[in-house]
């Protein structure tokens, strides 16, 4: 038993609602169960109930036994002066309030035993997710339903994160969004010293050289503090020269370059080589955030993306260390992951900015436009029947998985509910 399921049973009415009764023998008639509380304080804000002949307005407090009342030091806590019931599963103790007897329900006896089965295999199952064996019994409707919601709470997830980098920006949507871009160009391995690498050197400072795709890559590989080292080839040593002039002009620290991991890292992704990519851009792309909030479909968002590494790194994945010719382009699956991880949350950020919905829904669609992620977790989600169409699909199995399935939050969960209710 935990309070999770009681405060399911209390929210959903899940339990015989007739034989609701104080302890007294007074009948309660549920009016309105109120607002789920997730902070602290009681756990149902302005519920609405008649007892006996009496209407209450007021909130509830939910426990697995009333005992827990005196445990969690509710009993002068002025947050529940305003409590019309206190409702437990088993009553062990009397409870009061600044001295007062409180109204308290038992539910023990009005919950159906087939329920708390049902809720007690779900939270006990070794599997994947708890629904595994019985996910193909959910109506096709719910699952989709379910899934649409969790793209929109995942997209809006993504976008608070962002939201705190732009309060820390002064609401420069621009400077956020170069921030966050190069953090992606790290990909989850090298992530965090790729934002490091752009709030060490501002984009305003790289749009004064941008002409000049040497001076940027200057500006990024010196910050990066790749050019601490000794060097042999010429191109390092020239951008070293070059970084040296420009640190002094506009008094830059770079960042550790012990940050940086090669490690078990394909050749293309290492850092020295997504840094030249990032240069390139920044180098071709004036004016890169709104054409990239303005673009029409994917395929314009991709052609704005297409990065190239200037031409040492096709003969080099790191500094003095010379490899099979290969140009050193943006892949798709790089592009499109920028796309699904910077471009389509900031289409959130600037619709909120502006008041204009319709960048919320150009961002779903661009999403419905892409191929589908993949991963491990899509694959397991399609050996359990539920198939991967777009990228919006994925991106809401991800966040099922990842922020329910993981914690075993089925009560929470369309789904979850979907199958306690059978």
């Amino acid at each position: 038993m935990t309070e999770d399921f009681l405060h399911y049973v209390w929210k959903y009415k899940a339990f015989n609602l007739s034989g609701l009764k104080t302890l007294e023998g007074e009948s309660i008639q549920i009016i309105k169960t109120g607002e789920h509380n997730q902070d602290a304080g009681p756990d149902f804000f302005n519920a609405r109930l008649k007892i006996g002949n009496t209407t209450w307005a007021g909130n509830i407090e939910i426990h697995i036994k009333s005992s827990d009342w005196k445990k969690h030091f509710h009993n002068n806590n002025g947050n529940y002066n305003n409590l019309i019931l206190h409702l437990v599963y088993e009553n062990d103790e009397a409870v009061s309030h600044s001295g007062k007897p409180v109204a308290t329900a038992e539910l023990k006896t009005l919950i159906d035993i087939n329920l708390l089965s049902r809720y007690t295999e779900l939270m006990l199952t070794k599997q994947w997710i708890p629904c595994a064996n019985q996910l193909n019994t959910v109506p096709s409707f719910v699952l989709n339903n379910w899934l649409e919601r969790l793209l929109i709470e995942r997209l809006e997830r993504k976008e608070k994160t962002i939201s705190t980098l732009l309060e820390l920006n002064k609401n420069n949507l621009e400077e956020t969004f170069y921030i966050h871009l190069a953090r992606n160009f790290g990909l989850k391995v090298n992530d965090v010293p790729f934002e490091l690498l752009a709030k060490s050197v501002p984009n305003s400072f790289l749009g004064k050289h941008r002409s000049s795709l040497f001076q940027v890559e200057a500006l990024l590989f010196g910050q990066s503090g790749l050019l601490e080292k000794d060097l042999k080839d010429d191109y390092p040593n020239q951008l070293k020269k070059e970084y040296l002039f420009l640190q002094k002009k506009f008094s830059l620290k770079p960042i550790e370059s012990h940050l940086w991991k090669f490690l078990r890292l394909r050749p293309v992704n290492f850092p020295t080589v997504r840094i030249a990519q990032l240069a390139s851009l920044i180098h071709h792309s004036s004016g890169l955030f709104s054409k990239i909030m303005e673009a029409a479909d994917v395929n314009v968002l991709r052609k704005l993306l297409n990065a190239e590494a200037s031409e040492y790194w096709t003969t080099h994945y790191v500094f003095d260390k010379s490899s099979t010719s290969r140009i050193k382009k943006l892949g798709a699956v790089a592009m499109d992951s920028i796309i699904i991880n910077t471009i389509i949350p900031f289409m959130f950020i600037y619709a909120d900015y502006r008041g204009l919905q319709e960048y919320k829904d150009k961002a779903v669609s661009f999403l419905e436009q892409m191929t589908s992620e993949k991963n491990n977790i899509i694959e397991k989600f399609k050996g359990l029947g539920i198939k991967s169409n777009h990228a919006a699909n994925s991106q809401s199995l991800l966040e099922l998985k990842n922020e329910y399935c993981t914690f075993k939050k089925c009560l929470n969960c369309g789904i979850g509910i979907s199958l306690l209710k059978k």
